[in-house]
């Protein structure tokens, strides 16, 4: 018998690589795949390269290969992969009366103070909250594949005017522009998110329309992912906020775009989930799905 199991093996490990006596076994090792890029550091920021040549980036993709090349990445796995989205932390770190305080075109023939340094819940700011929170956003972002721009470059400055964060949007031709806030109500019952969309924008109809996709997406995801409830006090339960004096939405002209407000500041449950890393994740998260869900609808 065992002539003739020599006999069976020298053929099979002419086409296997081996024969083995033992127990037999198979091992398969994953490789994880991982790139990034570099942001810049000038004021808009861009994250990633640009659009026409832009580095493709994932997080999380495991390939089963021999080979130690890194896998392939797919559209699956990068969404996003060629688009361009422009994420707007809301307000600035720094407060100067004569620079807020000067009027800015704000669409529709109207002019607005340009900007402020935001509301405050106890022990975190608006602009600080909107700061941390964009950076996740961006993120979140280039790991689908996105190419990134700030609307400023750190917390600790002057502006942009909400007018010219409408222009980085404008200029870059983005395809999405996502602007982020937190609220300041000062109802002991107001709290929750709510997602402000314009009726007014330079683009017209159409951008509206698409527009309230992106609104709709937005919030979908929101409920989904996180804990923070729909607002109880803007939207009548819909969470939905249109309005015609938000500059940063109304000058947009082929963008679609929104404004959230994340939760409320003066609320301490809201509050609470706004100081949670756990909660800005999900959040994170929650947006760039809902980007991806707009821009591949």
């Amino acid at each position: 018998m065992r002539g003739w199991l020599k006999l069976v093996c020298v053929p099979v490990a002419l086409l296997v690589g081996g024969c083995s006596a033992g127990t037999p076994s198979d091992t398969v090792t994953g490789q994880l795949s991982q790139t990034s890029t570099a942001s810049a550091s000038a004021q808009p920021v861009r994250s990633s390269s640009p659009r026409a040549s832009a580095t493709p980036t994932a997080s999380g993709q495991v390939g089963f290969s021999p080979s130690p090349e890194p896998t392939a990445l797919t559209s699956v796995s990068q969404p996003l992969k060629g688009k361009l989205i422009v994420v707007d932390p809301g307000h600035n770190g720094k407060y100067s009366r004569s620079f807020n305080t000067k009027k800015v075109p704000a669409g529709n023939g109207k002019r607005k103070a340009c900007n402020s340094s935001g509301t405050a819940g106890k022990g975190l700011s608006e602009h600080a909250y909107t700061w941390a929170q964009a950076k996740l956003l961006r993120t979140e972002l280039k790991k689908l594949g996105a190419t990134v721009v700030l609307t400023r470059e750190n917390d600790s400055g002057l502006g942009p005017c909400v007018n010219k964060r409408a222009k980085v949007a404008n200029d870059a031709k983005a395809d999405l522009l996502i602007s982020l806030h937190a609220d300041g109500n000062v109802s002991a019952k107001a709290r929750g998110f709510h997602v402000i969309i314009s009726t007014t924008m330079a683009g017209g109809p159409k951008l509206e329309k698409k527009s309230r996709v992106l609104a709709t997406n937005v919030r979908a995801e929101l409920q989904r992912r996180t804990a923070m409830p729909r607002s109880t006090y803007i939207g009548k339960g819909t969470a939905l906020s249109p309005r015609k004096d938000i500059a940063t939405l109304n000058l947009l002209t082929q963008t679609p775009g929104v404004m959230l407000e994340i939760g409320n500041m003066r609320h301490s449950k809201d509050l609470a989930l706004l100081k949670s890393s756990k909660f800005r994740t999900q959040v994170a998260q929650a947006l760039a799905q809902a980007a991806v869900e707009t821009l591949g609808s």
